[in-house]
């Protein structure tokens, strides 16, 4: 009778364990990487709003998300808007969120971007094209990095992706 108790009480350790482990599981999410190694992200500037030079290191205290996209970019066109409702949600109010236009334009082409799509939550922020590729090693547009509160990159998104996705925001605000 005890062996069958043991056997029940292992089976339901594991039952529990298993869903636990499951939960910070990611989301089956085919663009999603989540890197079992993580980088450390430090060093980087971009620009502000209207030519003012801004480093990383500002954000550090809070996880970031930072979406590098471009204003002749469709997906990113298609993308933006989801991603401007994130900044709104409750669970994200302490994470940064960082688009970056790496397309070349000048802020007012990116302004014009966002008053077409109504982009409301989201600050304007550019940078170097060639230098963020390189720096990130981006393979497209758009593509957002996953960065913890400690400054490390746990993922990122490569291409298109809906920030609606519930069991995407469960995933980030439980990882970041």
């Amino acid at each position: 009778m005890k062996t069958i108790f043991f056997n029940y009480l292992i089976v339901i350790f594991y039952l529990i364990s298993f869903s636990v482990s499951y939960s910070i599981e990611p989301p089956e999410i085919k663009n999603l990487l989540v890197h079992k190694d993580k980088k450390k992200i430090e060093n980087i500037e971009f620009i502000k709003s209207k030519d003012q030079k801004v480093s990383l290191d500002i954000y550090k205290s809070n996880p970031l998300i930072i979406n590098f996209w471009a204003t002749w970019c469709t997906p990113c066109k298609k993308e933006m808007p989801s991603l401007d409702k994130l900044k709104t949600l409750s669970e994200f109010k302490n994470i940064n969120i960082i688009p970056i236009n790496i397309g070349g334009d000048k802020y007012e082409k990116s302004k014009k971007f966002f008053n077409e799509l109504n982009i409301i939550n989201l600050e304007i922020f550019t940078g170097s094209g060639p230098e963020f590729s390189q720096l990130f090693k981006l393979r497209g547009l758009p593509t957002t990095i996953l960065i913890d509160r400690n400054g490390f990159e746990v993922g990122r998104i490569v291409g298109y992706i809906d920030f609606d996705d519930q069991s995407l925001i469960d995933w980030i605000s439980k990882k970041l």
